[in-house]
C-alpha cells in the first residue's frame, strides 16, 4: 500500500474534492489496494497550483498541512467588484479609478503583517454549521466576521512571471506605456492558514480608491511542498499505466522537513505504537518524529512527564 504524498498541480475547473476523487480513481485502475486518500488544503475550482494529496498513513498529517504557509501568485482587475469576487461574479459595482504603479507599491505594506480580514460570503467557511457559499447562493444575507490573518510577504510580479503564460500573452502587460496606470496587476503573497486571497485583492482595491476582482489564482507552495514537485493528473495516469506510481509518491515524512527525527529501539517503537509514553529518552523540546531503522513510528512530543505520542503510524 502507498504511504505518502502526490503533489498535484491542480488544473483550473477542478475542485480539490473532485482532485482527490480522480487520485482515487486512478489508483484503482492501476490495481493499487485500496488506499485512505486525503487532501492537505482546499484550493478552489477558479484556482490551479500545488495541492497535496496524502495516501495512506500521510492522511494522518492532512491537518498539519492545513495549518501550514501558503503562497500564492494572483492577478488583481482594477474597475469591476463581483459578489464572488473572482471572475466568475456577477458584476456588483465599477469604478472609472485605476491606480498608478507607484501607489500599488505603496499601499502593499499596510497588508503585511497580522491584518483583519473579512472572508468572501461565497466560501467554504462554516457558519452554523452550512458552508457560506450555500446559504448565500440560498438567498441569505450573511454577515462575515473580520479574522485575523498573517501575510508574512507581499511582492509584485512581472506579467509574465505570473505562472499563466498564455493568459499574460493575451492580457498584456497591464500597463500604459506613457503613465503607466495599471489596469490589472500580478502579486506574489506568503500567507497563514485561513487568508483569502480573494478579500486581500477586494481590500487592495479598495485601499487604492477603486475596486477589483481576482482573475488569476495559482497556488505556487503547500508548506513544504512547491511546484517543482507538482504533477499533471495526466502524468499521474500515465505513470499509473506504466505501473511506476511509487516514483510520483513523496515519502511521508517530506511534510515533516521541519521536524527533527529521534531514533528509537524496536522495544521503544513497540510501546510508542500502543500509544505508550516513553520515559528517559532524551529528547529536544517540541516535537520529534520518532524512527526505528529510519521507518517513521510516530510524531512525538516531549514534555515534563516525558514523550507522549501525537500521532503514530502503522507502516
Amino acid at each position: 500500500m502507498l504511504h505518502g504524498w502526490i503533489i498535484l498541480d491542480k488544473p483550473v475547473g477542478l475542485g480539490s474534492t473532485q482532485a482527490v476523487a480522480a487520485v482515487k480513481r486512478i489508483l484503482r485502475a492501476a490495481g493499487e489496494p485500496r488506499t485512505k486518500v486525503g487532501h492537505g488544503g482546499t484550493l478552489d475550482p477558479l484556482a490551479s497550483g500545488v495541492l497535496p494529496i496524502a495516501l495512506g498513513e500521510a492522511t494522518k498529517l492532512a491537518g498539519r498541512m492545513l495549518d501550514a504557509t501558503k503562497a500564492y501568485d494572483f492577478t488583481i482587475r482594477f474597475g469591476t467588484e463581483t459578489d464572488t469576487l473572482d471572475a466568475e461574479g456577477s458584476v456588483v459595482t465599477t469604478s472609472d479609478v485605476r491606480p498608478m504603479l507607484d501607489q500599488i507599491e505603496a499601499v502593499l505594506p499596510p497588508f503585511t503583517g497580522e491584518i483583519e480580514q473579512v472572508p468572501p460570503a461565497y466560501s467554504a467557511l462554516k457558519i452554523g454549521g452550512k458552508a457560506a457559499y450555500a446559504r448565500t447562493r440560498a438567498g441569505e444575507a450573511l454577515e462575515m466576521k473580520a479574522r485575523r490573518v498573517t501575510v508574512h510577504e507581499f511582492s509584485i510580479r512581472h506579467p509574465r512571471e505570473s505562472g499563466d503564460p498564455a493568459k499574460e500573452e493575451k492580457a498584456g502587460s497591464g500597463f500604459r506605456a506613457n503613465d503607466k496606470v495599471v489596469h490589472e496587476i500580478t502579486l506574489s503573497a506568503t500567507v497563514s492558514k485561513g487568508t483569502y486571497v480573494r478579500s486581500l485583492a477586494r481590500d487592495i482595491a479598495r485601499a487604492l480608491n477603486t475596486v477589483g476582482h481576482v482573475t488569476m489564482l495559482r497556488r505556487t507552495r503547500a508548506g513544504p511542498f512547491g511546484l517543482d514537485q507538482a504533477i499533471s493528473l495526466d502524468f499521474l495516469e500515465e505513470a499509473a499505466k506504466a505501473r511506476a506510481l511509487t516514483r510520483t509518491v513523496l515519502p511521508l515524512i517530506a511534510a515533516l522537513d521541519d521536524i527533527p527525527a529521534l531514533p528509537v529501539t524496536p522495544d521503544q517503537a513497540r510501546l510508542l505504537r500502543h500509544g505508550q509514553m516513553l520515559f528517559g529518552v532524551p529528547a529536544p523540546p517540541g516535537l520529534s518524529l520518532a524512527t526505528s531503522d529510519e521507518v517513521p513510528v510516530a510524531l512525538v512530543e516531549a514534555t515534563a512527564d516525558g514523550l507522549r505520542v501525537v500521532r503514530g503510524f502503522n507502516l
